[in-house]
């Protein structure tokens, strides 16, 4: 099994739990980063309103291309890249988190026009 095919079968069953599960409500109701008024963070933004700035989608791009490319991507934007750590931990170092949070702090905190 490739790196990528099983970080979509983690990702998959990772998201199907949490989407059935008790954290579904308190994620569709957060707010984003930008509307808080601070800057984008792998603790506080959700991984859509990562991708859907183009800013932080290149971040992304540059440090986690196997997260933002797998096909189940989309099933988990109301999550944040802290949450989902655990289902991908070869790809979601510590260390990695750390890289895009310090990326993530010279993006500017207002929305994508």
């Amino acid at each position: 099994m490739t790196r990528l095919s099983a970080f979509a079968t983690v990702l998959g069953v990772v998201l199907l739990l949490v989407f059935s599960g008790q954290g579904w409500a308190q994620q569709a109701a957060a707010t984003t980063s930008a509307e808080k008024g601070h800057a984008f963070s792998t603790s506080d933004s959700t991984i859509g309103e990562l991708l859907d700035n183009p800013a932080t989608h290149a971040v992304l791009q540059k440090d986690v291309p196997n997260v933002v490319t797998s096909p189940q991507i989309d099933q988990a934007r109301d999550m944040t890249l802290v949450a989902i750590q655990p289902y991908a931990p070869a790809d979601l170092t510590d260390a990695v988190l750390a890289k895009i949070d310090a990326d993530l702090a010279k993006i500017p905190s207002s929305p994508a026009k």
